[in-house]
């Protein structure tokens, strides 16, 4: 193997004519890497991934070859995988006004072009999910495009292709959390091409890292909801003074293990299956 690519929180390395992909306990916020890694951190965002696309594929392939046949080291927290020509879009599905979609919403009365009705407020459900993509920055944040800018990168046809598979895998991903007492409240999706021209699913899929997880009891609309994600890591993080620019400060060990909790809390009740890494 040869390592090819270190993004934030994923390490790739080549193997042949594969791709490992590696997922580490690493924690970003605000574009910095914490020094601070969040216990089985990766191994969570890893299995409950392989998890969902096992669950998703007869909507959309995906590039999972195997979970199995990595490199024993990486045992849990690497796929083998497919190499794809990705393509440069961010499909963003959102179900519930929160986030940045809620700021573009109090400004504009729409999200990515997509117009919503008036009245909504912070964490209220949307008439049906919409597709709210933005551009896949290399540095800095992702901008809010239109489903129009979408079909003029990559043209009409496979842009109405990655709108249906991200609304219909983000739809089916919902109801069956839903019943399980999880709300994904928006979700991120990455797409690319095989070398035969087939869209597929890649990356990451409903895990805590690409997607907002609120708990189906303590949600009320109109104010902040408590996610299963890195949000305490960011809680925490603003109330120290930190300027958001590297080097980022140290976790404190209390927060760092609340925080695996609550991804280990989301994999349970999506999972239906006890932690054991």
């Amino acid at each position: 193997m040869q390592h090819s690519y270190s993004g934030k929180v994923r390490d790739l390395y080549t193997d042949g004519d594969d791709l490992i992909m590696v997922a580490s306990d690493r924690v970003s916020i605000y574009d910095v890497v914490l020094p601070t890694p969040i216990p089985d951190k990766g191994k969570l965002l890893n299995q409950l991934a392989a998890w969902w696309f096992g669950r998703t594929e007869h909507i959309v392939g995906n590039h999972v070859i195997s979970t199995e046949d990595v490199p024993e080291e990486f045992r849990g927290r690497a796929v083998r995988c497919k190499r794809l020509e990705m393509l440069r879009v961010e499909c963003i599905v959102r179900g519930y006004l929160t986030g940045l979609g809620l700021r573009e919403y109090q400004r504009d009365g729409a999200i990515s072009g997509v117009h919503l009705p008036e009245g909504l407020v912070e964490g209220d459900q949307l008439p049906e999910p919409i597709f709210t993509p933005t551009t896949k920055a290399e540095q800095g944040h992702d901008e809010f495009i239109t489903f129009a800018d979408v079909a003029d990168q990559i043209g009409a046809e496979l842009a109405n292709r990655l709108r249906e598979y991200s609304i219909q895998v983000y739809t089916e991903g919902a109801a069956y959390a839903k019943e399980r007492g999880v709300l994904i409240a928006d979700t991120k999706f990455e797409f690319g091409l095989d070398a035969d021209g087939n869209v597929l699913l890649a990356d990451e899929i409903l895990t805590p890292d690409s997607s907002r997880f609120w708990n189906v009891d303590e949600w009320q609309p109109g104010g902040p909801q408590r996610s299963y994600d890195k949000q305490l890591v960011r809680d925490w993080a603003s109330g120290t003074g930190w300027d958001k620019t590297a080097p980022g400060p140290e976790i404190p060990a209390d927060i760092a293990e609340s925080t695996s909790a609550r991804y280990r809390e989301v994999y349970e009740r999506v999972t239906g299956t006890a932690w054991n890494p």
